[in-house]
């Protein structure tokens, strides 16, 4: 059994990010994720809390715990994707 990604926490005990991703969680109408100490602030982040806010939903970039991981409504991660994989994406969403 294997895993592909893992949460990871930072040095106060906060969810981070996972290993290779952006860790994001809903909670009703809000899109959290770390306050951005210790997580990649990177293109997919920003354009994650973009597509968010242009929405007209609330971005809350705070530190959280795990507890409030395990009762989210969703959860979702944000990574650098390559223009090969997108096209294999957009293909494989449309079959």
């Amino acid at each position: 059994m294997g895993a592909d990604e893992a949460l990871m926490l930072d040095n106060r005990g906060f969810v981070a990010s996972c290993n290779s991703t952006n860790f994001f969680i809903i909670r009703r109408d809000e899109l959290w994720t770390s306050d951005g100490m210790t997580c990649f602030n990177g293109i997919a982040r920003k354009k994650t809390n973009k597509v968010w806010k242009d929405a007209g939903l609330t971005v809350r970039e705070k530190p959280y715990i795990l507890a409030q991981v395990y009762s989210a409504d969703e959860s979702l991660v944000a990574g650098p994707m390559t223009a090969r994989m997108n096209t294999l994406y957009q293909a494989y969403i449309r079959a």
